[in-house]
């Protein structure tokens, strides 16, 4: 028996034209997604829903546990439009954002924006940077209600492209009046996870659970790191960090404000936190960007998505390449060989973590445990993770390791956002509707008619005395596949 490949790193692909009919679906999920994103920056809320219940029809019928993640707009600044849609900028050309310009009044002097603190946000001799940093602009003198600057980059600058000041500072409120209709309407999504745009402080966090709980809602958070002065200032991403569940490394809008030389540095500080302060941790936009219409990625994008999952990224993300792309269904596989081939690599296996470090509770000491014993001991298959809250086996993918950890679980939510966690592969198991003598060997049947294990393999099982009880795991054995 040829048992099967496991990829470690987990795909998110963003659904749009290009990949929301349950045929593309079903040809996605066969090609290794793993959560599919549900970007309510486009689309009405019906046709949301009506997505997420294709998505869900067609796991069932490919047999996986698939996760959606709605990701809120959030406040994203932007100027408004302009008489005819663009204008060229040149170098040195004086450029006004002025407050009191209506939609449409935009020409090459100048353009309103939606975004009324600018005037007491920047300075003069901040650098503003429009359209993703393809345009800088240098403030010389703030008013009352505009902005004067000179183009320092210029190009062509379309209506309701985004702003953001160089090292950041433009900060709305994270939870839009959009964002907070779009929250009332997620009870027809039912998401396994909610990323918040534009965070800013734990604050942000705690108002969209809060919000979520009111429609008995309770999908993992993610907080997409997208601000400079997030970044800046440890104590306020480490608070982010303890209220959510995990972040997002937000590449667009963070590497526009704190410079792409800077991100790079970010972006492994960033996976490496997360990962100590056992929080789940994606890495996102522009991975794999040229096979929006090319079917081949190049080999920088290969490297970016291998560096992340080097880095320890429980995640990589595709964005536009699989919402508009012409290639949906390559970008993914490309993804799954750039992640697979990078996990080959001996750095993603075996790690000291936490090594030095005394565990703070029973469930702690076993998930540890049994990844370093797995790690050493060569006989061993995989881990088998009986759980009830997913915190064992997410606590386990916190330590490199090249072995499969099984969550089995009666609990569908709970199987569901294991589907972001890196390493842990969910499957349906109630061990409840067996004796307790019976139990392990289910569970061992289970992973080898899964084409999981076979004969004179081993693995490695946890669970907990008291069975059906969250935090409860105190049990490790290592049992033979016989």
């Amino acid at each position: 028996m040829t048992l099967k490949a496991n990829r470690r790193t987990k795909i998110v692909a963003t659904v749009g034209p290009a990949s929301e009919s349950a045929d593309m679906i079903a040809k996605l999920i066969g090609a290794g997604v793993n959560v599919f994103r549900l970007n309510f920056s486009h689309g009405t809320a019906e046709r949301h829903a009506q997505v997420a219940r294709r998505i869900r029809k067609q796991a069932s019928i490919a047999g996986n546990y698939v996760g959606i993640l709605a990701d809120l707009q959030g406040p994203k600044i932007r100027i408004s439009s302009f008489r005819n849609d663009s204008v060229e900028l040149s170098n040195g050309d004086r450029f006004r954002l002025d407050l009191a310009l209506a939609e449409g009044e935009g020409d090459v002097s100048g353009v309103g924006l939606d975004y009324d603190a600018l005037c007491s946000s920047v300075f003069r001799g901040d650098i503003l940077l429009l359209d993703d940093g393809r345009i800088r602009l240098r403030v010389d003198d703030v008013d009352t209600n505009a902005v004067d600057c000179t183009v320092v980059v210029g190009g062509k600058l379309g209506s309701r492209k985004g702003i953001n000041r160089l090292g950041g500072g433009l900060a709305a409120p994270a939870l839009t009046a959009k964002d907070l209709t779009d929250i009332n309407s997620l009870a027809e999504v039912r998401p396994d996870f909610v990323a918040v745009s534009f965070v800013s402080n734990a604050g942000d966090i705690t108002q969209t659970r809060e919000l979520l709980a009111q429609h008995r809602l309770n999908p993992a958070i993610i907080a997409k790191i997208e601000r400079a002065e997030v970044v800046a200032d440890e104590e306020t991403l480490n608070s982010i960090l303890r209220a959510a569940s995990g972040i997002m490394v937000a590449r667009g809008d963070l590497g526009v404000e704190v410079g792409d030389a800077q991100l790079i540095g970010i972006q492994k500080s960033l996976i490496s936190k997360a990962r100590r302060m056992d929080r789940l941790v994606i890495t996102a936009t522009q991975m794999m960007e040229s096979m929006i219409s090319s079917s081949m990625p190049t080999r920088a994008e290969v490297f970016d998505v291998a560096n992340a999952v080097l880095d320890g990224t429980d995640a990589v993300m595709l964005s536009a390449e699989t919402a508009v792309g012409k290639y949906p269904v390559e970008v993914v596989a490309a993804m799954a060989d750039a992640a697979l081939g990078a996990e080959r690599q001996a750095v993603t296996r075996i790690s000291g973590y936490r090594s030095d470090r005394q565990f703070s509770s029973a469930q702690e000491t076993i998930a540890m445990s049994a990844i370093y014993a797995a790690n050493h001991y060569g006989n061993v298959r995989g881990i088998a993770c009986l759980t009830e809250s997913g915190t064992t086996p997410l606590l386990m993918s916190r330590l490199s390791s090249g072995l499969p950890i099984f969550a089995l679980s009666r609990r569908a939510e709970t199987l569901q956002k294991l589907c972001l966690c890196r390493g842990v592969i969910p499957l349906f198991f109630d061990a409840s509707a067996f004796d307790q003598d019976d139990v392990e060997p289910r569970a061992i049947e289970l992973l080898v008619d899964g084409g999981y294990l076979q004969k004179h393999d081993s693995i490695l099982l946890t669970k907990g005395s008291v069975q059906g009880e969250a935090g409860a795991t105190n049990i490790m054995k290592i049992l033979p596949v016989s």
